[in-house]
């Protein structure tokens, strides 16, 4: 199996196609809370930064509210290779950072609260109504990340998945848990990404 790893790293690494600058994962609470969820989440920074990308988004989908602060606490302690920020459901600063973490703060509600910033900036008279474009939502996300490739263990559906952020990503679903996801299912991840052809929506 560790000659399979190497083979196929050494077929991504070999490539003329590109690998994703930006890579995002979706997650659920209870992935987190399997033994060695928080475990797997490190490994899959380490194995992302390997190989070549600049930003990792996570989404926590979360049913349970009681449990963001526990999951907020644990990630404090989880090892990163670059400066990580989490937001929660209740927070509006921007997550700008390598890594960013969602906790339970859902697509439909960041990009609501988006526009109801840029309604009451029209409101006060600071925004015309013509002026908002794309540039001015995105400054109002939390999560200003768009992502090449999102990583769905589990499960073929995407959740409440930032929504405006990964209208042109290319989504990748595997019928593998997060507590049993190994590095050779990541880069299965980027070979399948490598192999497709990028439409942005064209």
């Amino acid at each position: 199996m560790v000659l399979y790893d190497r083979y196929l790293a050494l077929r991504l690494r070999y490539s003329d196609a590109d690998l994703p600058e930006t890579v995002a994962v979706i997650v659920t609470e209870r992935d987190l809370l399997e033994q060695d969820g928080y475990r797997t989440l490190e490994r899959s920074f380490e194995w992302a930064v390997e190989f070549g990308a600049e930003r990792i988004a996570v989404y926590v989908s979360v049913l349970d509210a009681e449990v963001v602060e526990t999951i907020r606490g644990e990630l404090a302690d989880v090892r990163a290779p670059r400066e990580l920020a989490v937001r929660g459901p209740d927070d509006e600063e921007q997550a700008d950072a390598p890594i960013v973490v969602s906790i339970g703060l859902g697509g439909k509600h960041e990009f609501a609260t988006a526009v109801q910033s840029l309604a009451a900036e029209v409101e006060a008279g600071e925004l015309a109504p013509e002026d908002i474009d794309e540039t001015a939502i995105e400054r109002e996300l939390v999560f200003p990340v768009q992502p090449d490739l999102v990583i769905k263990t589990g499960a073929e559906r995407l959740s409440d998945f930032m929504i405006w952020q990964s209208v042109y990503s290319e989504l990748y679903f595997t019928d593998v848990n997060w507590r049993d996801f190994r590095r050779r299912d990541y880069l299965r991840a980027l070979r399948d990404y490598q192999n497709r052809q990028r439409r942005f929506g064209r």
